[in-house]
């Protein structure tokens, strides 16, 4: 199972740092598959005074220390295509932001480098559509058609976060996890799923529904999941609303284990 997982944004040093001590046992677990995430910048912010994060320079050097440190795989979001080649040399996959995710020229040059891509799904598109971002990473990398086993074979995932409903609530349709894995493996966003949008000056959420969420996912089966964490979700500085605390982290992955299990794609 690929897991995904960290705080929102690189709040500072320490606090990364504890964070990825933390999730030591994602990387002790043979079965998973782990990526920390952190990100350097949060360029879509709802207000101009959010905290962004330090920015790319210190960002990659912070990622750069975790990685030396721990040993983990890495991943990040970039939104503009300057931010990829320096990025790619640090981290292991690139994440395209939802709201970013039909950007022709950063698909194009995320997939101009050796790294995997996580395109997250946009809120405001059907499941169907994601069929072209992957299809532009992976003409990009030489690959006609559109499939599955193409995509896991050159490092394209898609990332399930919930459609737009109405104002300031998300859904997840289930049924989107089955269609995009036509085009490529799924991870399942719990965290963002949970998040409730324009609600005020800063984006609300509702972390108590991500287990079951994550849950409902995993009994129609994903390849991995990408989950928000952190050791005090109540000071962090962006999406604390729905984040997990680390020890409801486990709980949850445990949790999805136990109902993989039961349906045998850990078999």
């Amino acid at each position: 199972m690929i897991i995904l997982a960290g705080p929102c944004v690189i709040e500072n040093r320490d606090n990364i740092m504890k964070i990825a001590e933390d999730l030591a046992f994602l990387q002790e677990d043979k079965r998973v598959e782990f990526y920390f995430k952190a990100s350097f910048d949060k360029a879509n912010r709802t207000s101009l005074d959010s905290f962004r994060g330090p920015g790319l320079d210190e960002g990659l050097k912070i990622l750069q220390e975790v990685k030396e440190q721990f040993g983990y795989s890495l991943v990040t979001d970039v939104h503009e295509t300057y931010q990829v080649i320096p990025t790619a040399k640090i981290v292991d996959v690139l994440q395209i932001p939802a709201f970013l995710c039909r950007q022709t020229d950063l698909l194009v040059a995320c997939a101009n480098t050796n790294a995997k891509i996580n395109i997250k799904k946009g809120q405001f598109l059907a499941s169907q559509s994601m069929e072209h971002p992957v299809q532009k990473v992976l003409k990009t990398r030489g690959i006609d058609k559109i499939n599955y086993q193409n995509s896991k074979d050159n490092g394209v995932w898609l990332c399930e976060r919930g459609n737009v409903f109405g104002y300031g609530s998300l859904i997840v349709d289930m049924k989107n996890l089955i269609t995009m894995r036509e085009f490529a493996p799924v991870i399942f966003d719990a965290t963002h799923s949970a998040q409730v949008p324009s609600s005020g000056s800063t984006t609300g959420g509702n972390s108590a529904i991500v287990p079951s969420l994550a849950k409902a996912a995993a009994a129609v089966g994903v390849d991995g999941f990408f989950f928000e964490t952190h050791f005090d979700p109540s000071i962090a500085l962006s999406d604390g609303p729905n984040m997990l605390k680390i020890d409801d982290l486990k709980t949850t992955i445990k949790d999805i284990f136990a109902i993989q299990d039961v349906l045998g794609y850990n078999a």
